[in-house]
């Protein structure tokens, strides 16, 4: 996959990335809604064997300085069906990027690889949530108590997922 937006670029994670991704991965704040954060060693296996060698996710890369600042998820879930999701870099949130990168990857997923449904999960019920309505995904449940965040408290779930009729819909196609 390669995809340009004004201010990003949209590829396949390379070996030569590990430190840009530690530094979202390794990230505590960063982290807080995912997993503990990882050590330089742990993100240099999650790249080789997810992001490369199963081709699990792409490095959103900023244009004019190179830097990757964001991990895209973008995985086949089954035949025509994808989960996504994002961790972007402390530094550059509330910058829109998350925003411009997603939304690239979703005109992508149902333009090129004509995707049926996109989908997405997440226990941040604000940020997350609301970048999935920015990217016009609909929610279709909440998963009550269902995992447990990183202090080991039960959240729930929130699941969202975009529709390719929708998306037509949205996109005026």
């Amino acid at each position: 996959m390669y995809i340009e937006t004004p201010r990003i670029t949209i590829r396949s994670f390379t070996p030569e990335d590990a430190a840009d991704l530690h530094d979202i991965l390794g990230d505590e704040e960063t982290m807080k809604n995912c997993e503990p954060p990882y050590d330089f060693e742990k993100t240099k296996d999650f790249l080789s064997s997810f992001c490369i060698a199963r081709k699990g996710a792409v490095a959103a890369v900023h244009r004019k300085t190179e830097k990757v600042i964001g991990y895209i998820l973008f995985n086949e879930h089954e035949k025509n069906v994808y989960e996504m999701g994002w961790i972007f870099n402390r530094s550059f949130w509330g910058q829109r990027y998350a925003f411009e990168s997603c939304q690239a990857v979703i005109d992508y997923a149902f333009r090129v690889r004509k995707a049926h449904k996109i989908f997405a999960e997440t226990i941040d019920a604000v940020k997350s949530v609301g970048l999935m309505k920015k990217l016009g995904m609909r929610p279709e449940g909440v998963q009550q108590s269902q995992t447990r965040d990183n202090h080991g408290d039960w959240v729930d779930l929130y699941l969202y997922g975009l529709l390719e009729e929708d998306w037509r819909k949205q996109n005026g196609k």
